[in-house]
């Protein structure tokens, strides 16, 4: 048996973990790991801020479906991954973060950069280790992976002793299996629930499928689709669904939720069935709860059994991996003789006619760039390239997502349930990183942009050529529509105004900068920065008091739903339905 230092034990079980890329910052605590790091075939992507390694990670999971890595040093580095720990736990993201610590024998004693990062991790992480003798990495770090990517995935943090690093130990070898006691994910749904969903669906009249996250991290988005084919449901997706389903096929109803279609949403409050898959009742999603879902029966299939009945009562719930239920479930389902299209004619003719009453729709004059504008000439320039498409967060992401025109999953990258400004453009370092090849467009806002922007020089450094377009409008948004739809237009600390030159700022990183001012110049400006070799950052000046519809106000049901204000006469009709 051999003997290592705790630094190069972490390194070998990295490495048998199958880990390639590390997003990270050193510092004194985790500095021996940084050293032994130089000899292995790892590489790592040094951000300018620990948030920005983590939610990087967050992207290279999100793209890949493999865990994203993060290493950082003690104390501020440790704490600087807080929030973006938990974004990856809200929105079920498997990264494993490895930070330093003091030494075991100054643990306790306020030691320089010493912060309890078990403790303050506790309650954001699915789970995290304390490493205090280097023989125990492996098993740790075997478990770690383990943890992060099964049953529902999430982040899970590693605390690593700075002498547990720099002692040795000897190394028996990387495990090949992991048992944990306690920890047993369900795959598979149980039978006689699954008998009763297919009995549900096989007598539902108006039925609607409304998918979320779990889909895409289970990769059912086939078994998805192969439902759909059987059963001709009308399927809604939450945001962090989106991609899912292929957006242009006929059943396809879009986003549901807050600022989701009107259509969409108003199929939740007449549907007779809701089937809830991988989906977790959100707020955003449900609105006044006690108004939710009162009409219909609802199965909910999700593989965390804590997630059933948390918000909402269901009537069928299926605990168990998604993609293992829909085998079951289609495979039951192709049994059922029915004629599903002509029994929901009715239904498919009610929702038909309300997204032509209540379209997507914006108008477009001249002078002035619309948001809506802007984002759907960028998603559709861009679509012949199968981007990636990351956003921050704020009116943007939402425009963004009811636009959207994804045909795949593992494409579309947002902070859905803690809602992170500063997301968009880490989340798009990391998927660049997985993805050199390929085109990353990050759609941001102004305000979102400035929170994690220092990072514009890692771009350079690495040679990921990530496209971000600011919508500009030199307001927090979202924050300034509610103040002037639920605070009777009291704009109290929105306006940034004061805001760097954007085109000079990316010059300043040495990168290309572009300003579009005027709708003339979208369609070009876009063009350009498609085609300009390596990463380029645009600023799209655009209208600045535009608002966000169809909105459910928060605490309101779904059927209150605002839509656009005033109706747009036809000549003037430039939006999409």
């Amino acid at each position: 048996m051999e003997k290592m230092t705790g630094s190069e034990i972490l390194m070998k079980s990295l490495v048998e973990e199958g880990v390639t890329t590390i997003f990270g910052h050193p510092g004194g605590a985790i500095l021996h790991a940084y050293d032994v790091l130089i000899d292995y075939p790892i590489k790592h992507v040094l951000c300018r801020h620990e948030q920005v390694a983590t939610h990087a990670a967050e992207g290279y999971y999100k793209t890949t479906g493999k865990p994203g890595t993060v290493m950082v040093t003690s104390g501020p580095g440790a704490t600087n991954c807080v929030t973006a720990i938990t974004d990856a736990l809200m929105d079920s993201m498997a990264i494993v973060v490895l930070t330093g610590q003091v030494p075991t024998a100054v643990m306790g004693c306020d030691a320089f950069q010493e912060a309890d990062v078990v403790g303050t991790t506790r309650a954001c992480t699915k789970h995290n280790f304390l490493a205090q003798r280097a023989e125990d990495i492996p098993r740790i770090i075997k478990e770690a992976y383990y943890i992060a990517r099964s049953g529902r995935p999430g982040p899970v943090l590693v605390d690593l002793p700075k002498d547990a690093l720099m002692g040795h130990g000897t190394f028996q070898g990387y495990p090949k299996d992991v048992s944990i006691r306690g920890y047993n994910p369900q795959l598979y749904g149980h039978p006689s629930q699954i008998k009763k969903a297919v009995e549900l669906i096989a007598q539902a009249k108006r039925p609607v499928i409304y998918g979320g996250g779990g889909i895409i991290h289970s990769d059912a988005s086939e078994e998805l689709h192969e439902m759909i084919d059987i059963t001709q449901i009308p399927t809604t997706l939450t945001l962090m669904g989106l991609g899912a389903l292929p957006t242009n096929h006929p059943l396809w109803l879009g986003m549901l939720g807050m600022h989701g279609t009107y259509w969409a949403n108003m199929c939740m409050v007449h549907c007779d069935l809701m089937i809830a898959i991988g989906s977790r009742f959100d707020d955003r999603i449900t609105g006044k709860v006690s108004e939710f879902g009162k009409q219909c029966k609802i199965i909910h299939v999700d593989i965390d059994p804590t997630s059933i009945r948390k918000n909402v009562n269901v009537d069928v719930p299926v605990v168990g991996d998604v993609k293992c239920v829909l085998r079951e479930l289609n495979k039951k389902l192709r049994n059922v003789r029915r004629n599903w299209a002509k029994d929901f004619e009715e239904w498919y003719a009610e929702i038909e006619a309300c997204k032509i009453q209540h379209p997507l729709r914006y108008e477009q004059r001249e002078g002035v760039i619309k948001p809506q504008y802007a984002i759907d000439m960028i998603l559709r320039l861009t679509e012949e390239y199968d981007p990636i498409v990351s956003t921050g967060v704020g009116q943007h992401q939402m425009w963004a997502a009811q636009v959207y025109r994804g045909r795949m999953p593992r494409r579309w990258l947002t902070s859905g349930g803690l809602g992170t400004m500063g997301y968009g453009f880490p989340a798009a370092l990391g998927a660049q990183a997985a993805f050199p090849d390929s085109l990353v467009v990050n759609i941001d806002g102004d305000g979102s942009f400035q929170m994690t922007m220092q990072d514009l020089c890692t771009l350079l450094e690495y040679e990921l050529p990530v496209k971000t377009f600011i919508i500009n409008n030199k307001y927090l948004g979202m924050v300034r529509q509610w103040q002037q739809l639920f605070y009777g237009q009291r704009y109290s600390q929105v306006n940034i105004d004061h805001q760097p030159d954007f085109v000079k700022l990316a010059e300043a990183f040495g990168i290309t900068g572009i300003r579009i001012e005027r709708p003339e110049e979208v369609k070009a400006g876009i063009e350009k920065a498609i085609s300009t070799p390596g990463p380029v950052v645009v600023d799209v000046v655009v209208d600045r008091e535009e608002n966000c519809f169809p909105m459910i106000p928060a605490g309101a049901a779904i059927k209150d739903i605002i839509d656009v204000g005033e109706p747009i006469p036809d000549k003037l009709f430039q939006g999409w339905r």
